[in-house]
C-alpha cells in the first residue's frame, strides 16, 4: 500500500512540475560568413546615430523585439522561432558585422531588413542602436 501511495505521489508531483518549468526553445545555429562578420561598423555610435536607429527600431523591430529588446514584443508570442533577448551577454557578444548581417539578411520568421530598410547606414545605426539594450 506504501508504494501505491508513493508512485501516486511521484506521478503527481511530475505533472505539477510539468506546468510550472518553462523550457526554453532551443536556437538553431546562426552561422555568419567570416567577411562579414569582421565587417567594421562604418557610422561612429553617436547621440545622433542611436537617435536614428531608435526610430527605425519602434518602426520595424518592436513588435516582435520590444521596446528594450527582451523579446517581448505584441507579436512575439506568434512567431515560430524565440526572437531573443538582446540585453544578454551572448547577444552583445557579437560583433557589429555578425548584428548587421543577421538583421539585414534575416532567417525563418526574421524578415530581412535590407527590404524595408535599404540604406546601409540606417542599418547601422540599428547596430548601434541594439548596443544600447545591455542590462
Amino acid at each position: 500500500m506504501k508504494s501505491i501511495v508513493a508512485i501516486a505521489v511521484f506521478v503527481i508531483g511530475l505533472t505539477a512540475a510539468s506546468f510550472t518549468i518553462k523550457v526554453q526553445p532551443t536556437q538553431k545555429a546562426w552561422p555568419v560568413p567570416a567577411a562579414d562578420k569582421a565587417k567594421k561598423n562604418p557610422v561612429a555610435s553617436s547621440a545622433e546615430s542611436i537617435k536614428a536607429g531608435k526610430e527605425l527600431w519602434s518602426t520595424f523591430c518592436k513588435s516582435c523585439h520590444g521596446a528594450k529588446g527582451l523579446g517581448d514584443g505584441t507579436k512575439a508570442a506568434q512567431l515560430k522561432t524565440e526572437p531573443g533577448d538582446f540585453s544578454l551577454a551572448s547577444f552583445q557578444s557579437q560583433t557589429d558585422g555578425e548584428m548587421f548581417y543577421r538583421l539585414s539578411e534575416g532567417r525563418d520568421d526574421m524578415p530581412a531588413s535590407k527590404k524595408k530598410v535599404p540604406d546601409e547606414e540606417d542599418r547601422w545605426n540599428l547596430v548601434n542602436f541594439m548596443r544600447t539594450l545591455k542590462k
